[in-house]
């Protein structure tokens, strides 16, 4: 698969009263054409700070955004208006991402016209249809006219993200996207994405704090899981919710309720050491999941930071934890 966008080991730092966060810390991830994508993890993890960073919103404190190869932050001029075509962010909350005082129609032309993605108002017109009858909003007519405040929520996030498809993009940031939408319709917002990468060749990198959502979108994808800042796992979707590497992905799908209530009864239970989550101003050393792991072995997980490794039993599967990648590394390997 040919890559189209990558963080290259991007951190992200942050003034706050009291000292300086580490919002995401040493993170690589690589984003191919056509790919559907989530990255999941509890609030504070980082995973919207990455999310921003992919789309060029935030620059990176140290690392590198490269988009076809190339350094988004060294780009000037015409390539750097390319790359911000290129990559759309459809925010989580359509209450606020809409102007309240423009119409859909004036929401969905103004960047077409920017653009000169339209000759003529007509034409802008037709387009502004073609993308309403595109994310569902029909009869387009209906819609035209109308302000953010006389639709649903549900129409406001299909507004919000028909207006990131005026600029034609190769990928799209979605932040929590379906979060704030009733649960009835959050599935036809996520099959409305997934037929975009499937109809349009875009690329889609979902952020969700609800591994079952993200399993749903990126069944066909992967998965990537962040805590505190740093990426723990990063896998198929299919392998990643059936075997589970690392303890903190295995915990979150621990905590999925199933639809059959034996099965919730009789599922097995991760049991941490402790429920609380670390503050980010007062990282613990090695690896930040320790005081939480009932795998940690004092002396190594308290000592040194793991690094997010491919295990060699597995393509395509990177893990962060050193007993994961002890006890998944075939013996020969570590004698080597």
């Amino acid at each position: 698969m040919t890559q189209l966008i990558e963080l290259d080991h991007v951190s992200r730092t942050f003034r706050v009263p009291g000292g300086t966060i580490t919002a995401v810390d040493q993170v690589s991830l690589a984003i191919g054409e056509g790919e559907a994508m989530c990255i999941v993890g509890e609030s504070g993890c980082g995973k919207t700070t990455t999310g921003r960073m992919l789309a060029g919103i935030l620059r990176p404190t140290s690392g590198r955004l490269l988009y076809e190869g190339q350094d988004v932050w060294q780009k000037k001029g015409r390539e750097l208006s390319d790359f911000r075509r290129a990559v759309q962010l459809v925010h989580q909350d359509p209450y606020a991402s809409l102007n309240p005082t423009r119409t859909v129609f004036q929401t969905l032309a103004a960047p077409i016209q920017r653009h000169k993605k339209a000759k003529g108002t007509r034409d802008a017109t037709n387009r502004v249809r073609h993308l309403l009858d595109v994310v569902g909003l029909t009869p387009p007519d209906d819609f035209l006219v109308k302000y953010p405040h006389q639709l649903s929520g549900g129409q406001r996030q299909r507004v919000a993200i028909a207006r990131a498809l005026t600029v034609d993009p190769r990928l799209i940031v979605a932040d929590e996207a379906v979060s704030m939408v009733d649960v009835s319709i959050r599935i036809s917002l996520l099959n409305l994405l997934l037929g975009l990468r499937s109809e349009m060749g875009v690329s889609i990198v979902l952020i969700t704090h609800d591994l079952a959502v993200a399993r749903y979108f990126a069944r066909e994808g992967r998965i990537g899981v962040m805590y505190l800042g740093r990426m723990v796992e990063l896998a198929r979707s299919e392998a990643l919710v059936s075997d589970p590497a690392h303890p903190y992905s295995a915990a979150l799908i621990a905590a999925i309720p199933e639809a059959d209530p034996r099965i919730t009864r009789t599922k097995e239970r991760v049991e941490l050491k402790s429920a609380e989550v670390p503050s980010l101003l007062a990282l613990p050393p090695g690896c930040s999941f320790h005081p939480r792991c009932p795998l940690a072995e004092p002396g190594l997980c308290d000592v040194l930071v793991p690094e997010l490794l491919p295990l060699a039993v597995e393509t395509g599967r990177e893990v962060a934890c050193h007993v994961a990648i002890r006890e998944r590394t075939p013996a020969a390997e570590l004698l080597a």
